[in-house]
């Protein structure tokens, strides 16, 4: 391991030691989280899963920045999806328990709700299918649009927020990476199964298991982005 290696994990473990040794400190962060969601999920992702990317730069690179990475515009976009992410999954939950209220399982909401049982697992993979084969895909379609834009642009603050080239990115995209590593292999292999744990957790776990999601969706975008080079 190298210095390098060290420095970064002892500045990770001080960063969420706290919310391990202090009560308070969790007991802060989950009335905060709990009455601020969406502001959270901002501050998660942009923390969470920039760690992440920034993980994925070490195994690619051996360095834990780059010029032109941008680790800060990183973070800004990584925000702005953890909104969407926190939207899809209230829209995804209540939408598929009503589907499948409609469909004829009429206790899905109380099953749900309950303890756990095959109908809890049912309607938890049920979420996490129709989260991730719907939603998902456009996320990580956009997030491969705005890696790019950033890199393009020199990984500034400034060059962030220039007009991005959707179109010529899209099209030059590297589809076979997208499709055959990213949508086909990352969804259902990891992320069905993921987030269906996630969504039975109860809520406080699903706070600290959302976080390690976090970084394992920077990672695996990040390990997708070097696939594309």
């Amino acid at each position: 391991m190298k210095r390098s290696d060290l420095l970064f994990v002892c500045c990770v473990i001080l960063f969420f030691l706290p919310f391990f040794v202090s009560d308070t400190i969790y007991n802060a962060y989950n009335t905060f989280n709990r009455e601020h969601g969406m502001v959270m999920s901002f501050i998660k992702f942009a923390i969470l899963a920039t760690l992440g990317e920034v993980i994925g730069l070490r195994i690619r690179t051996g360095k834990y920045n780059a010029e032109g990475f941008g680790i800060l515009p990183r973070a800004i976009v990584w925000g702005i999806l953890g909104l969407t992410i926190k939207l899809a999954f209230v829209i995804f939950t209540s939408g598929t328990i009503s589907f499948l209220t409609y469909m004829g399982l009429e206790n899905a909401k109380a099953a749900f709700e309950g303890g756990f049982g095959m109908e809890k697992l049912f309607i938890a993979f049920c979420i996490s299918v129709f989260m991730n084969s719907i939603y998902a895909p456009v996320m990580m379609t956009l997030h491969k649009i705005t890696d790019t834009h950033i890199l393009q642009t020199g990984g500034t603050l400034k060059g962030l927020f220039t007009p991005i080239d959707f179109r010529g990115i899209f099209r030059n995209l590297n589809w076979d990476v997208q499709w055959n590593f990213v949508f086909k292999k990352t969804i259902p292999f990891f992320w069905f199964p993921a987030h269906t744990i996630t969504f039975l957790l109860p809520p406080d776990f699903q706070v600290l298991f959302a976080a390690v999601l976090g970084i394992a969706l920077g990672l695996i975008l990040a390990i997708a982005s070097g696939k594309g080079k």
